[in-house]
């Protein structure tokens, strides 16, 4: 089976964060469901040191360090955590369930925001937040 979606939150962070899970089962999806969860108990300030720590190590465990991407990673965390305040979640499945938006990269959430091929190829984005130019 691949992807997540038979772990609830606590769990699926917990193995992100302690490198259990398999590279092949962290999407997209799975970046927006460990977003959600770790901004559950915390600001979004926290959410995202806690969360950049672990997606760079998860990524360099993975061989794959030079795919972080700060403004993109920023952008989603900011995102989630506004839609979560305008709604009522009781897990990360049912967030991604109504917020399908934020799951389609090219042309959802963000892609309103940023010219992605740009701000994908931005050396400066990758390395610190780059405010949206829209």
């Amino acid at each position: 089976m691949s992807g997540c979606d038979d772990l609830d939150d606590a769990t699926l962070v917990r193995r992100f964060e302690s490198l259990e899970l398999a590279p092949a089962d962290f999407r997209h999806r799975e970046h927006v469901r460990i977003a959600f969860a770790m901004l559950v108990d915390t600001d979004l300030a926290d959410a995202a040191q806690r969360f950049k720590r672990a997606l760079v190590r998860f990524a360099t465990a993975a061989g794959a360090a030079a795919k972080y991407h700060e403004t993109l990673t920023w952008a989603y965390l900011a995102l989630v955590q506004e839609r979560m305040a305008r709604g009522s979640y009781p897990s990360s499945l049912v967030f991604v369930d109504e917020n399908p938006d934020l799951l389609d990269h090219r042309r959802g959430a963000v892609a309103q925001l940023y010219d992605l091929d740009a701000i994908t190829a931005c050396p400066i984005a990758r390395r610190v937040f780059v405010l949206p130019r829209r």
